[in-house]
């Protein structure tokens, strides 16, 4: 099997990180990846904001809980988050961003990183705490985060959820 299908077929989800940082230039690879994915007519409307600061993670953590009503969320205490978004009303923007965050899981993947997609945000984006940071971390006020990548090294103990694939398969000859 190549390599790219063995990335992709042993990439899962991770929801237990250790405390070691992620070195900034892995950081800028997955944003590269990420700059590589396709987008609607080419037009790569998104932006990416990557957070390593723990106090600006807690942050947004923090809000989110708050505005979900879900006491103790922790988002897996990541130690980077990469977040993108796009504009509001682009036809495109939630599927571009979405080809985005494959490829950041994928590449993390490929350096031992783990990596889970937090979806909560587009619901959440245009209350006022929400926006507050938002708008703090400089995301543009007409953009929404369809989702968000929580990165860090898998803890030993991380549960991995076992294989189970499933799905219809047509082939038209």
């Amino acid at each position: 099997m190549n390599e790219v299908m063995q990335n992709i077929l042993t990439r899962r989800s991770v929801r237990k990180f250790t405390d070691e940082p992620i070195p900034k230039d892995i950081l800028e690879d997955l944003v590269n990846a990420a700059l590589h994915a396709p987008s609607g007519k080419g037009r790569q409307t998104w932006k990416f904001t990557v957070i390593t600061n723990k106090d600006a993670i807690s942050r947004l953590v923090d809000a989110i809980g708050t505005e979900l009503k879900r006491n103790g969320y922790d988002m897996y205490h990541p130690t980077a988050i990469i977040m993108p978004s796009n504009i509001r009303d682009g036809i495109w923007s939630k599927e571009d961003n979405a080809c985005a965050l494959e490829n950041i899981f994928l590449a993390a993947h490929s350096y031992g990183i783990g990596s889970v997609w937090i979806n909560q945000m587009q619901n959440i984006c245009d209350t006022p705490a929400i926006r507050t940071i938002l708008n703090d971390f400089g995301v543009p006020e007409d953009h929404v985060v369809f989702g968000l990548a929580a990165l860090g090294y898998p803890a030993p103990d991380a549960p991995i959820a076992p294989i189970k694939r499933t799905g219809t398969v047509s082939y038209i000859e």
